[in-house]
């Protein structure tokens, strides 16, 4: 497979999987009657951000793919990915900020790990993580503030 076509093929599985779940797990009012910390950004923040991760995700797996499709790094590509996705249906679907607090914790360590085992490998990889990382440490934070204000 060329190395455009894979890219496109796992920006399509970010970007695709991250719309499915996010329509198949809408805030809804039960989100909006939360108490929110002051920091809590606006819907609108949210659609556009997780697009622009979701690409740059996508790139990072992509690149990863093509340096060796079963490697360490892979897997914890991989495994982010699996934590992404779940933490929606959690938070949202299920309306258990505790568990998706959980959740994300872990995603926060996968991201962290794949940064440090991509850092010498391909550090563009890498790179492409830090936004993703800012972001999810964000969110992680209000998702603490979630739980401990509600």
């Amino acid at each position: 497979m060329n190395k455009a076509l894979t890219t496109i093929i796992f920006i399509a599985l970010a970007l695709g999987g991250g719309l499915v779940i996010g329509i198949g797990n809408p805030p809804g009012e039960w989100y909006q009657s939360l108490a929110k910390p002051p920091f809590n950004p606006p819907n609108w923040v949210f659609g556009p951000a997780w697009t622009l991760l979701y690409v740059l995700i996508g790139l990072a797996g992509a690149r990863t793919w093509m340096r060796g499709n079963l490697s360490v790094g892979m897997l914890i590509w991989a495994g982010q990915m699996v934590a992404n996705f779940l933490w929606s249906p959690f938070f949202f679907g299920l309306r258990m900020p505790p568990v998706a607090l959980v959740v994300i914790l872990a995603l926060l360590a996968l991201i962290i790990a794949f940064i440090r085992n991509r850092w010498n490998a391909d550090r563009i990889a890498a790179l492409l993580f830090l936004p993703y990382l800012a972001w999810v440490s964000f969110a992680t934070l209000l998702n603490a503030s979630i739980v401990y204000l509600n």
